[in-house]
This record gives structure tokens, C-alpha cells and sequence, in this order.
């Protein structure tokens, strides 16, 4: 059974950065704010926003302590599937459906992206706004640059790709076939195993 929050009713006043709104039947995550004290007319709160579908930017203006309509976030669990098309296939580890999303959503991630990883995802009621891979994963290296006897001397790294499609560096001695651990936040090679 899944526990419906109700949500939270503050002021304009109240804003604050990384906090998730509902204006206009949009969710927005709060960019910025700062509260403008016109010379004349009534003080107002200034302040940009992300619309979590779109990724736009909008700057939008509310009056002091203005009722907004702050919202909750659910991390949910997800499994990836596949690749269906141009849409990633996931499983939602709790109740075992099956959740479709966008390259949009998915973006840069989906060079890391392998059968079986659990992603976290952020949700409000069934949209999900994004992912977050785990930070470290253990992938295979299925090529790498042809020759090392070209590069100059000062080369200590080469271009490998992984299993996934992701491309980053790796040492010379690294070899397809080879497992090696890598940063996902950073794109990162961290060891082989």
C-alpha cells in the first residue's frame, strides 16, 4: 500500500535552494530566490527554476508569502532491463512493474547503463524526474586504442570502451576482456580487477 503524502503548504518567504515546488501544475526544484525590495511597490520573491520533466530554466516572480505548494520526492528502486526503441525499459524492484523512460531522462547515464544495475530514481506520484546510477561499477573493457607504439612517450593512458558504450581512459596496460571498476559520477577508471 503506498502512503499518499499530502503536501506541504509554505509562503514564498519560506523558498529556499534545492527545494521541489508546484506552480503552475509543473514541478520545479528552486534554482534561486532572493527577496527584492522595490523602491516602490510591494517587496516580491525573484527566483529561477528547473522544471524537473524538461530540465528548462524560468524565472519566475511570486508575491511575499504568496501561498506555494512545496513537494515531495519518493526514491524508488529500479532495475534496468533494456533498451526498447528509443526508451529504457526498468523494473520497479518493490512492485514488480515495468517503467518506461525517456532518453530524456535517462541523458549521459545510459554510457553506464547494463543489464541488471539498480538505479535509484526520483519520483512524484508515478513520473520519474531522474536517475542515479550507483557510483562505482565493475564493467569489461570490449576494445581499446590499436597501438601504444605511436603515442609519445609522455602518454600514460589510452581510450577504452566499455561493455556499456561509455568511453574513458584507461592505463596502457589494460586490455579488452580486462574487469575494471570505474566512477560513474566522474567517468572515471579506478582499478582494474
Amino acid at each position: 500500500m503506498t502512503v499518499k503524502k499530502k503536501p506541504v503548504q509554505l509562503t514564498s518567504s519560506q523558498l529556499i535552494v534545492g527545494m521541489t515546488i508546484r506552480a503552475d501544475k509543473k514541478i520545479y526544484r528552486v534554482e534561486s530566490c532572493v527577496v527584492v525590495k522595490a523602491p516602490r511597490g510591494a517587496p516580491f520573491v525573484k527566483t529561477k527554476l528547473k522544471q524537473l520533466n524538461t530540465d528548462e530554466e524560468i524565472e519566475k516572480n511570486f508575491k511575499l508569502d504568496q501561498p506555494i505548494e512545496e513537494v515531495s520526492l519518493v526514491e524508488k528502486a529500479l532495475t534496468y532491463l533494456y533498451l526498447e526503441g528509443k526508451n529504457y525499459l526498468f523494473l520497479d524492484v518493490d512492485d514488480l512493474e515495468h517503467v518506461e523512460l525517456s532518453s530524456k531522462i535517462v541523458s549521459d547515464k545510459s554510457n553506464f547503463l547494463k543489464e541488471g544495475i539498480e538505479v535509484k530514481a526520483s519520483c512524484f506520484g508515478e513520473t520519474v524526474f531522474s536517475i542515479d546510477l550507483p557510483q562505482f561499477l565493475e564493467l569489461m573493457v570490449v576494445k581499446t586504442d590499436e597501438s601504444t607504439e605511436m603515442m609519445p612517450v609522455s602518454n600514460t593512458t589510452k581510450k577504452a570502451q566499455l561493455e556499456t558504450g561509455a568511453k574513458l581512459d584507461v592505463p596502457l596496460f589494460i586490455e579488452p576482456g580486462d574487469v575494471v571498476k570505474v566512477d560513474t559520477h566522474q567517468s572515471e577508471f579506478i582499478q582494474r580487477l
